[in-house]
């Protein structure tokens, strides 16, 4: 078995304290306080920007990285690394769509950019590796966060720190949705109709990815909403029917805190003229936005969502 050798500076363009690894090194810290530049005379490396193999994953081949953390869009250090061992012979590995090596499979001897289109996998969530060295990506053709396998077998991913990486781009086919940086429709929402959405955090301005989202149902019929400037369906009240981009303006309210949607699906926004942060309304009684995670926001206009987002 053939190993590689690795050799890291304290600062960039390879000046300060150096440090040569031609193993596994778990703890960087241990030998040099910080680390901005390294040079990799032979084989191939996995680094990690936390000790212990933790934290985001990136694979270096031979070649100097004067500043790497620029060169390659890393926000830390490297804190640990790994060598990746010289393979020679067959490639194999079977990769499971659900944790524990559940849902569909399929074994794989070369290399596939694109699991979804090779078998029609949403995901993959666990693996076994049978034979060789893979880099498996978070999104197709390569892209995006990476995690190295080595031969053995990975029950869950989301046990190894993995949770959350897998969804950086999507495709509204038809209909209209609401997506959640938080799981069970928690945090900050975000409306998407149909469309292409390649870089959906870059076009959005999110700050975290789609942890959950709901389906909005067609409606086609009136639309009607109760809107109140207190919680508990107290102060003023106003029934809406369309759009209104101003209560202040219209109504002369302050702030809306509760509402009773009888009919159709809303969109509330903290800001007038349809901006800011926003809060999907579904039929039903909300006596207390602040109860719901909404807490520090008021809202300022209220649009339907009617089936033009088809």
């Amino acid at each position: 078995m053939t190993m590689g050798k690795i050799i890291f500076y304290e600062e960039r363009n390879f000046q300060g304290r150096s440090h040569e690894c031609q193993s596994d090194c778990s703890d960087m810290s241990s030998y040099l306080s910080r680390c901005h530049s390294c040079r990799v005379e032979s084989g191939s490396f996995m680094v990690y920007d936390r000790p212990n193999y933790m934290g985001n994953q990136y694979f270096m081949k031979r070649g100097e990285y004067s500043d790497y953390m620029s060169m390659m869009g890393m926000r830390d250090c490297i804190k640990s690394c790994r060598s990746i061992p010289m393979h020679r012979g067959q490639f194999r590995m079977k990769i499971y769509e659900k944790e524990n090596f559940g849902g569909q499979s399929h074994e794989m001897m070369d290399d596939c950019e694109n699991i979804q289109e090779r078998y029609r996998m949403s995901d993959c969530q666990s693996c076994n590796v049978m034979d060789g060295h893979w880099l498996m990506y978070e999104q197709a053709q390569f892209r995006g966060k990476m995690m190295y396998m080595r031969p053995g077998e990975y029950k869950s991913f989301r046990d190894m720190g993995m949770s959350g990486q897998r969804c950086q781009s999507c495709r509204v086919e038809s209909g209209c949705f609401m997506v959640y940086d938080r799981s069970n429709y928690m945090g900050n929402q975000y409306f998407m109709r149909r469309g292409e959405y390649s870089d959906y955090m870059s076009m959005m301005g999110m700050r975290e990815n789609i942890k959950s989202c709901r389906m909005i149902p067609m409606h086609r019929g009136q639309f009607r909403m109760k809107i109140y400037e207190k919680e508990n369906f107290g102060g003023q009240s106003n029934e809406l029917m369309d759009d209104c981009d101003n209560i202040q303006e219209r109504y002369r309210m302050s702030d809306c805190q509760s509402c009773n949607v009888m009919d159709g699906h809303w969109l509330m926004y903290e800001q007038a003229h349809f901006r800011g942060k926003m809060m999907y309304m579904r039929p039903g009684e909300y006596k207390n936005f602040r109860e719901m995670g909404m807490s520090g926001q008021r809202f300022m206009s209220m649009r339907r969502i009617t089936d033009s987002c088809n």
